[in-house]
């Protein structure tokens, strides 16, 4: 029995501030088993409601600054004055357990996770419009005018690194946006470089197959011919 198995690897989701990226990283989360949230380090102090190991690891600049010299973060950054992080080890244990780490980070994030993982399925949200996303930030009472002019500008120069993803979807529907990239991780899922495998179970098949061949009776001169060419050279 064939079994075609894909090979977890990190999907990313990366948007400009208000595009609502946690809510569809939150979303894929909780509405299907094999996705799991990556969580991210950072400087930043918690949000009301946010809570140390489930929505960040909040650490102080020294404690990050050792991770980076470790090596143990797969992407960092500077934004808005406060340091984030990926650690590695949330990536490769997720893996390991054969689920999909879900990260949700900004653009540069996206770009060295695909550095250090090639593999990894890069995906940019857009909000359905610039009022919109607007709305969404000025909806978390949590920035003043100056921030989300901050957040305003950073939009406009990562939108200049849209083509650098394997897709993007706008997220008009939260809904309807966490089923097409679902949808999308699936079928990335059957790539033959995403197949855990592959390559052996195709070896077997193949052999299963020449047997079957050389075990039919002959019927003609033709059948006889292409027999010799499936004989393995002396």
């Amino acid at each position: 029995m064939i079994t075609l198995t894909p090979r977890p690897v990190p999907l990313v989701l990366a948007a400009p501030s208000g595009a609502g990226k946690t809510s569809i990283a939150r979303g894929l989360v909780r509405s299907h088993d094999e996705y799991r949230f990556s969580v991210s380090a950072t400087t930043r102090q918690p949000r009301a409601g946010e809570e140390d190991g489930r929505d960040y690891h909040f650490v102080d600049e020294s404690r990050f600054e050792t991770m980076i010299q470790a090596g143990e973060l797969a992407e960092w950054a500077r934004v808005h004055g406060n340091l984030y992080g990926t650690p590695r080890a949330e990536l490769l244990r997720c893996q390991e357990a054969g689920c999909t780490p879900v990260l949700d980070i900004d653009v540069h994030g996206a770009l060295q996770v695909r550095a250090g993982f090639p593999e990894a399925l890069l995906v940019f949200v857009l909000p359905p419009s610039a009022e919109e996303m607007l709305r969404r930030l000025h909806l978390r009472n949590s920035e003043g005018a100056e921030e989300i002019r901050r957040r305003l500008d950073t939009a406009l120069a990562e939108l200049e690194r849209v083509e650098q993803f394997d897709y993007v979807v706008v997220n008009s529907l939260l809904d309807e946006t966490i089923r097409t990239i679902d949808r999308i991780v699936r079928v990335e899922g059957r790539r033959p470089f995403r197949l855990s495998d592959l390559g052996s179970q195709v070896a077997e098949l193949r052999r299963s197959i020449e047997a079957d061949l050389r075990a039919l009776p002959i019927r003609s001169d033709s059948d006889r011919e292409h027999r010799q060419g499936l004989e393995p050279n002396p």
